[in-house]
């Protein structure tokens, strides 16, 4: 593994204050890289010294990422599961650390929940996942080492009305991670989730909206009297936040960490 470092003084450029980055040397591939967390997640590799693969299926945003951190694009639709395996073949093999981030969110009661959207976010926020996973595996043992990170959320945890799709998803994603977790532990290969509570992305602020609009509240009170009203912390989450827990199971002292759950849910968990 090569290494980068942050100098600070010294003849050649390496002084007292030296630091290795944390990731120099890795690969790390992130799907739904173009906005909200995953962005934030790819920023955060990247500045740690990861080669990033940055997924998603929104090339301008995508493009503006990989403008501001250098990062290879990858514009996949994630959700196209026959043709997935063929559009990640060519980088599978060298990716120490997969996140997997990508989802999106409908809301409606199970009676009038289509099963063709039903279907598309289980595709995306799980079969994907699993089919990732499945690819990176064989070089991630071959090297002895490798980082599953799969974005959950308080809802793998728990559930709520009208999310059947996201629950369900969120809830397979967990059985998921806890099964590489179990598989990979004797070829150095870790996979955890992190479960957030509402963090403050575009996706969530467009629920924001919508709440307010159908309880006739304004967008704080939204926040405060519905959304986080089981939050001992009334804030949301902001993505930096996910993306300090990705680091951390990536980093050094998280060999033992597996099989576990990051939660980030402002206390909800403990009610």
């Amino acid at each position: 593994m090569t290494s980068a470092h942050i100098a600070d003084g010294g003849p050649f450029g390496l002084g007292p204050n030296t630091r290795v980055l944390p990731q120099a040397g890795r690969t790390a591939l992130v799907t739904g890289a173009a906005s909200g967390i995953g962005a934030a997640i790819a920023r955060r590799l990247a500045a740690e010294g990861a080669s990033v693969f940055a997924v998603d299926r929104d090339a301008v945003h995508l493009q503006s990422l990989v403008d501001e951190i250098g990062a290879t694009p990858m514009q996949v639709d994630l959700s196209d599961i026959g043709n997935l395996p063929a559009a990640i073949a060519d980088v599978a093999g060298s990716v120490d650390i997969l996140v997997n981030n990508a989802g999106i969110q409908h809301v409606r009661p199970i009676q009038d929940f289509p099963v063709e959207t039903f279907e598309q976010i289980i595709a995306l926020m799980l079969t994907a996942p699993f089919v990732l996973t499945k690819a990176v595996l064989p070089g991630m043992y071959e090297r002895g080492w490798g980082r599953l990170v799969h974005i959950s959320s308080a809802h793998g945890r728990r559930a709520s009305e009208f999310k059947v799709a996201y629950v369900a998803a969120k809830h397979g994603l967990e059985g998921l991670s806890k099964v590489a977790a179990l598989e990979g532990a004797s070829h150095g290969v870790t996979s955890n989730c992190v479960n957030p509570g509402y963090v403050n992305t575009p996706l969530v602020q467009a629920q924001i909206a919508d709440q307010a609009k159908a309880h006739g509240l304004p967008a704080d009170e939204v926040l405060a009297t519905v959304m986080l009203s089981s939050s001992p912390i009334k804030r949301l989450v902001e993505a930096p936040e996910v993306a300090a827990a990705v680091s951390y199971l990536c980093g050094e002292g998280s060999d033992s960490i597996t099989g576990s759950d990051l939660v980030l849910d402002g206390g909800w968990g403990a009610r």
